[in-house]
């Protein structure tokens, strides 16, 4: 028989991402609303080592909808990635008689959640928390949107100067794996080229595409790339590619770095963690464990941990289409 859950603690891992703190929000109130204990874990699983945790109610969550990174903090924990690490925890839980946990982060939390879970039978529910948007069984993660709409800005804004200066920018967005940033702002603030981890467009049909948009009438020129693209070279090595390959411009690096991670969530995202708080809550209260609480075509669903942790199969295929279509 599945033991009741009465009480359940929350953390944040990994990378911050803009609507953590709205997705633990919305756990600490779904907590009270269902009568349940909630608590928190400071500093993601290196605080669930060293004990810091503390109990949660409704008004220790106000005003935090609308800010971004989390209010609970986030750590990496070499020592969570052993198991005598992961046995400190579990005491943890149980000294602080908590029934389950739910981890906001992205793969790596959720690898060390499902580890916890399997070794030591312990109820755990993930939420998907991160810009890069690549977790798998979900259509969005936590963070997405809102680095989106910030990445679009800053390139509208560096647009400006490469077309005052005829300049030619390379700019270098995060997505070590995943190129959904690079693609959807890229064609959102109009690039010429998008470079992405999935394709590997090679640089000599970069130069040929660029050789192209000159002779079309384009005096300026932005080529969004992710950080995990397949060119062989970093952005500044291919910016000075680029630069030795072609005459006509002068060719300018941005790395827009962790400027993508920081800012007040966007209207989709903080409803989204709003969604997918009050999910997890509602699985725990179910018996649902070793689970992530997802939104696909705009359903909240639940998938296996194992499931979220597999290789995404969605393909950007007409995406990168519309982009060459819209690009010439």
């Amino acid at each position: 028989m599945t033991k009741k859950v009465e009480n359940i603690a929350v953390l944040t891992s990994g990378g911050d991402a803009p609507g953590m703190n709205a997705a633990i929000r919305s756990v600490v109130r779904a907590c009270s609303y269902y009568k349940l204990n909630c608590f928190g874990v400071f500093k993601g699983y290196e605080g669930l080592i060293n004990n810091e945790i503390e109990e949660l109610n409704a008004r220790s969550v106000r005003n935090i909808i609308n800010k971004g990174g989390t209010f609970l903090k986030s750590a990496r924990s070499q020592e969570f990635r052993t198991k005598e690490g992961r046995e400190k925890a579990y005491k943890n839980l149980l000294k602080n008689n908590i029934d389950a946990l739910v981890v906001i982060g992205g793969d790596g939390s959720f690898t060390g959640a499902l580890k916890l879970s399997e070794e030591f039978d312990f109820p755990v529910v993930g939420i998907p928390g991160t810009i890069d948007n690549d977790i798998n069984g979900t259509d969005y993660t936590i963070g997405y949107d809102t680095a989106l709409n910030t990445v679009v800005d800053a390139i509208d804004k560096i647009r400006d100067t490469a077309s005052s200066h005829n300049r030619l920018f390379l700019i270098e967005v995060m997505g070590r794996d995943a190129g959904d940033i690079a693609l959807n702002a890229g064609i959102g603030a109009g690039a010429e080229e998008i470079l992405i981890p999935e394709e590997d467009m090679g640089v000599e049909r970069l130069l040929d595409s660029l050789r192209k948009s000159k002779k079309t009438g384009k005096t300026s020129s932005i080529i969004v790339v992710a950080e995990g693209d397949k060119s062989g070279k970093n952005i500044f090595e291919l910016g000075e590619y680029v630069e030795e390959n072609l005459d006509d411009y002068e060719v300018r690096v941005s790395v827009l770095g962790h400027i993508q991670r920081g800012g007040a969530p966007s209207c989709y995202d903080r409803v989204l963690a709003s969604k997918l708080g009050v999910g997890a809550v509602e699985a725990l209260i179910e018996g649902k464990r070793e689970v992530m609480i997802g939104i696909v075509h705009k359903e909240v669903t639940i998938v296996t941990l194992k499931t979220a942790l597999e290789k995404r199969t969605h393909k950007h295929d007409k995406l990168i289409k519309v982009a060459d279509i819209t690009s010439v």
